[in-house]
């Protein structure tokens, strides 16, 4: 019951980085989720920063118990955790992310190791052979293919003008992925 409870979480961290995504958005006159770069809704000294941090902290927090039941869930399960261990890249990015505001020197250090997330999905489709829930190689492809099109922010001439959506696809990639995961693993009779 334990390991379920802490598995749902994985619902909650997408929520609470899109409402707060949302909320700050909302909060400027002149923010585009489609042109601006997420991290400038935390920006030193605006007047969402602590909203922004305060959203990426409890994500971050929230990702550990979620992390902890995926584990045990595996070792239940029999099923290879690499994948689920790489998804502790993410708590340490969005914490990171969140205590040191953007344009801090420590915002991109340590919000770069998220960008092996993607890792997460690939390697889930390699190592679990088995069908480890119903519709999970849709899922790991689906969220793959998001963290896929979130790499084009490194390609500056595609889509230059939508910064912020390029970013937008890999933050939909993550969330799926957890999304799905938590739902697949709790409604699943083997967890």
């Amino acid at each position: 019951m334990k390991t379920k409870m802490f598995i749902a979480t994985g619902y909650l961290i997408p929520i609470v980085f899109w409402l707060t995504t949302l909320i700050c958005g909302w909060l400027w006159d002149d923010y585009d989720h489609l042109r601006n770069m997420v991290s400038e809704l935390g920006t030193l000294g605006s007047e969402t920063q602590y909203i922004f941090s305060a959203g990426l902290v409890l994500s971050a927090l929230l990702s550990i118990p979620f992390i902890i039941g995926l584990l045990h869930s595996c070792k239940k399960k029999n099923i290879n955790r690499i994948p689920i261990i790489i998804m502790l890249t993410y708590s340490f990015s969005i914490l990171g992310a969140g205590l040191f505001p953007y344009p801090l020197h420590w915002h991109g250090i340590l919000g770069a190791p998220s960008v092996v997330l993607f890792l997460s999905p690939f390697l889930a489709l390699i190592l679990w052979k088995e069908k480890v829930f119903p519709n999970f190689k849709k899922l790991a492809i689906a969220s793959f293919l998001l963290f896929m099109m979130g790499f084009l922010v490194f390609s500056p001439d595609i889509l230059s003008e939508y910064f912020g959506l390029k970013q937008l696809f890999f933050h939909m990639g993550w969330s799926l992925w957890f999304f799905g995961l938590s739902y697949g693993f709790r409604t699943d009779s083997g967890s």
